[in-house]
């Protein structure tokens, strides 16, 4: 009993620090550093720089005109701001509807290798000292770039991860406003992150880093994304965050396309963790490991785990010490939590909206998704050429 004590109490401390201390722990540091700062830092726009916006896309005819005119859209001086669609192994229509816009430079071929390698392809064309990464299906608020570019006046910061934002509308699916909520909770952490240190991890629809610092890797690189954001830490510089350079994105249509690119992430993931070898360095990135440990790691490979364990270990202890006030009430509350999760489960089946009542089903989900994810990953079956989830249309 003493060891299922001990695993009980394991399981509590690690899914506790994972969700709930570490944004704590941060919230407290960050109001340290603030005072000993005397003021809150504040990023002012001075000289705009020369800025490569790069947009990756694989048969995006459907939304292609409408990224096409956001991206056109941008207020950014034309003479400082180059423009890369690289499309290849697309064979809708993609090609003829940017060729005819002719600010627009094309990348095209046939043959499709994968997102990372036709990231590769446009950097070799890159001449600018920024160069900014976006997805074709998320659209980019007008002054993006300018709120980006004035934190490289900053000669630590090496990134600047923008902000994703999940369309919420009255036609929202339940598995879109449970995504929302989820992505609400992701920009509130990353603050915090780079309000301590630096954003681990940008995601891929808005995020930017020095030309300079781009390193190549393999073609099979899954999560493009997150890897080369790390990667400018490991040259010792920072990744900020900005929330006033946002992208907005539709909601999945469903739950089964959520989880096949939640699981795909998570393949990525775990992949990603032998491209980053560097961050488990702790004497050499105490910081960075501090937070690509708590952030990351122990979230993909420790939680899912933690969350069989809690239960199974509190089963048994009220089974076995059933006078136990504490145990039993932790119990109820463990067996509350499930049935929430089954009803939020049976509302986004159903395809109803339940507003907060979706989090502990996502919540439950995306640790299966990374159980699954981790399985595909180790089978070596997930493929750098993804399938595209289904959407939700705007109105």
């Amino acid at each position: 009993m003493t060891i299922v004590i001990i695993l009980f109490w394991v399981s509590v401390s690690i899914l506790f620090f994972c969700y709930i201390g570490y944004g704590i722990l941060l919230l407290f540091l960050n109001g340290l550093l603030i005072i000993f700062r005397f003021k809150n830092k504040t990023v002012t726009l001075k000289e705009k720089l020369p800025v490569t916006l790069i947009v990756s896309a694989y048969n995006e005819e459907q939304v292609l005109e409408q990224k096409i005119k956001n991206t056109l859209a941008i207020e950014y001086p034309p003479d400082l701001l180059t423009i890369i669609f690289v499309i290849d192994g697309s064979a809708d229509g993609s090609l003829e509807m940017i060729q005819k816009h002719p600010a627009i430079i094309l990348l095209h071929q046939k043959e499709r290798r994968g997102k990372f390698a036709a990231i590769k392809r446009a950097m070799q064309l890159v001449q600018t000292p920024i160069v900014v990464f976006s997805d074709a299906n998320t659209m980019l608020n007008k002054e993006c770039i300018g709120r980006i570019v004035a934190h490289y006046h900053d000669p630590k910061v090496g990134g600047v991860a923008g902000e994703k934002k999940i369309l919420h509308n009255h036609h929202i699916s339940a598995v879109g406003e449970a995504e929302g909520f989820y992505w609400q909770y992701e920009s509130f952490m990353k603050r915090l992150d780079a309000g301590f240190y630096t954003v681990v991890g940008a995601a891929g629809e808005l995020f930017s880093i020095r030309s300079g610092l781009f390193r190549e890797s393999d073609d099979e690189l899954i999560l493009d994304d997150f890897v080369i954001s790390t990667q400018v830490c490991l040259q010792g510089y920072k990744i900020e965050y900005e929330p006033g350079a946002f992208a907005t994105e539709m909601p999945s249509a469903t739950l089964a396309g959520e989880e096949k690119r939640k699981v795909r992430i998570a393949a990525g993931a775990f992949q990603s963790i032998g491209y980053l070898k560097k961050c488990l360095n702790i004497f050499k990135y105490p910081l960075l490991s501090f937070q690509y440990i708590s952030r990351r790691l122990m979230r993909w490979i420790l939680c899912p785990v933690m969350l069989v364990i809690l239960l199974v270990t509190n089963v048994i202890l009220v089974s076995n010490q059933p006078v136990n006030g504490f145990y039993n009430w932790f119990l109820f509350a463990q067996a509350l939590f499930f049935f929430l999760v089954l009803t939020g489960w049976v509302f986004v089946r159903t395809g109803k909206r339940a507003g907060v009542l979706t989090i502990p089903f996502y919540f439950v989900f995306m640790n299966y998704c990374m159980v699954k994810g981790f399985i595909r990953f180790l089978k070596r079956r997930q493929t750098v050429l993804w399938e595209k989830s289904l959407r939700q249309v705007t109105d």
